[in-house]
């Protein structure tokens, strides 16, 4: 096989996890313009794997392509988390009422093990560790329900929502409410009660939608 055949796709595709990353740590920040020449020149590349690159992630949701205007990072309005966070309670939802069923000791255990370290961040309020921690929690109890369909589905509505990252976690009091939530699924899954894991997560999920409202609310009062 032509080893170009094989190199060219290996670049966008690590050009698009290059930006994928910048646009999660808000590096590229929702609505802004994506600047291709300066993107080629700093990472030394021709436009088509870049723009290539794009393409993936507009696939994603995480940019936008405009006609005439050119690419921009996605910007989520309060509809479009209004469509969003109902379907991720539902899905998430359903994950932990299939991980339940399907839960082994040793998942239990590394789940436990998160907890605590959710517990350890919340206490020295390390917000982006929580961050981090919060979504390893989520992954972990979408591979123990062993739905590939389902966890791919999750996983790709939640890229779209790192477009908000740590605004929830910000508010006063919502990381002490979310480590408490946590802890009432994680219960619920070590007692083997899928219905109330279920419920658990379904509510939890749209307090984080919730807690969102009222940063943008917040935010609107001072600029």
């Amino acid at each position: 096989m032509c080893p170009s055949r094989i190199a060219q796709p290996a670049l966008y595709q690590e050009v698009a996890e290059r930006l994928r990353q910048r646009i999660f740590a808000h590096e590229l920040q929702p609505g802004a313009r994506i600047d291709e020449q300066a993107l080629t020149i700093d990472y030394g590349i021709s436009r088509t794997p870049l723009r290539e690159a794009l393409k993936v992630l507009a696939a994603e949701g995480l940019v936008t392509l405009k006609p005439r205007r050119g690419c921009f990072v996605t910007e989520l309005s309060e509809q479009d988390l209004d469509e969003i966070f109902p379907l991720m309670a539902i899905l998430e939802g359903r994950c932990a009422l299939e991980a339940t069923a399907k839960a082994q000791a040793r998942e239990i255990a590394s789940l436990e093990q998160i907890h605590r370290q959710l517990e350890g961040s919340a206490e020295s309020r390390q917000i982006e560790r929580f961050f981090e921690l919060n979504q390893e929690f989520h992954a972990r109890i979408q591979d123990m329900a062993g739905n590939r369909w389902l966890r791919q589905t999750v996983r790709d509505l939640r890229k779209v929502l790192k477009l908000t990252r740590l605004l929830s976690l910000s508010i006063e009091g919502r990381l002490e409410q979310s480590l408490a939530e946590h802890e009432r699924i994680l219960a619920a899954i070590k007692a083997g009660d899928g219905l109330l894991a279920e419920s658990l997560m379904h509510d939890h999920i749209l307090s984080v939608r919730q807690a969102l409202a009222r940063s943008h609310a917040e935010a609107e009062v001072n600029p």
